[in-house]
């Protein structure tokens, strides 16, 4: 390995979100803000870590028959870790690993913006050491480790294939699906950035209800929506209303952060709109018939927690270059 480079996409989940891990489908977008990964062949004795406009640590370690020790850096590059493990590179030298998630972060802020940034590192960095995109096994496994054992795996998935698939967690079975025609979209970012694994450690403490068994329902009835635009618009509603009770069942908070006023003034004109987070903050999407009823709809709306974020749907999954 002289050189190479990878990069794969963020998502954002439009619906089967927490139900996905109930064996529910999921319906999940590729974002056009990649995670980069370069890889060079240094000389030396260490491998060496680096992540501009994350942090300013270089990680450090070495590999002694395939077994991964830490000099420096270990929990600053834990997702390094878990990546190695998985896929177990033999290289012939040592290498110099550029991680660079820049494009996930909110310029004006410096805040994240939750849109997968985790997985698409993960899948962009397994890409990179085993030079090939086939990468679904090792990077799934990687990110529930680095995750701490949690997640469906949708955001992996989403990030491999790019744009928008129905992915079931058994099997990791993923289906593509096209964009429905005449469905127009915007995404919003609150400004506030949320935890996925703190909200699922809230769900496996909280058990399961029947707004959990409802949420299930709806996420298979909203994955059959998701062929036409009008099916979409006509089944959204049922659907957030049992996102919106789940949430409230296990306190989740997934419609705070202004979410909650979004949904009702949105339906109010006749519009749809859903968080994509797991709760409390982060992205969220506005669905219409029409850009101008979307933009007419957003106007007088852009403050801090109402930003329109210009991200589209990417139609590529993880991309690899050799160099």
């Amino acid at each position: 390995m002289s050189g190479v480079r990878a990069s794969a996409p963020g998502k954002l989940v439009l619906s089967g979100e927490y139900a996905v891990l109930d064996g529910a489908p999921a319906v999940c977008m590729a974002i056009n803000r990649r995670a980069k990964v370069r890889i060079t062949a240094v000389d030396g004795q260490r491998h060496r870590v680096s992540a501009p406009g994350h942090s300013s640590l270089e990680g450090r370690f070495v590999v002694d028959d395939s077994a991964i020790a830490w000099l420096q850096g270990e929990d600053e590059y834990r997702i390094v870790d878990a990546v190695w493990r998985a896929v177990a590179p033999v290289p012939m030298r040592c290498l110099s690993i550029e991680l660079d998630t820049r494009a996930f972060v909110d310029e004006a802020s410096g805040k994240k913006i939750g849109i997968g940034s985790s997985a698409a590192l993960t899948v962009a960095l397994a890409a990179a050491l085993t030079q090939s995109g086939a990468v679904l096994e090792p990077a799934l496994h990687a990110h529930r480790v680095f995750q701490g054992g949690t997640g469906s795996g949708v955001d992996i998935a989403t990030s491999i294939s790019g744009g928008l698939i129905e992915y079931r967690r058994n099997g990791a079975a993923v289906a593509p699906l096209n964009w429905p025609t005449g469905l127009a979209y915007r995404l919003v970012w609150t400004g506030v950035p949320a935890s996925t694994r703190v909200q699922l450690d809230k769900l496996e403490k909280s058990g399961h209800g029947a707004s959990r068994a409802a949420l299930f329902g709806a996420a298979e009835n909203m994955a059959r929506a998701w062929r036409s635009a009008a099916a979409v618009m006509s089944q959204y509603p049922a659907y957030i209303a049992a996102l919106q009770q789940f949430s409230v069942d296990h306190d989740l908070g997934i419609f705070d952060a202004g979410h909650e006023q979004l949904v009702s003034a949105a339906a109010a004109a006749g519009l749809v709109y859903k968080p994509c987070g797991a709760g409390g903050g982060d992205v969220g999407i506005l669905l219409g018939n029409g850009d101008e009823q979307l933009d007419d709809f957003m106007n007088g709306r852009k403050g801090p927690g109402c930003q329109i974020l210009d991200f589209e749907l990417e139609r590529d999954g993880v991309l690899l270059e050799q160099s």
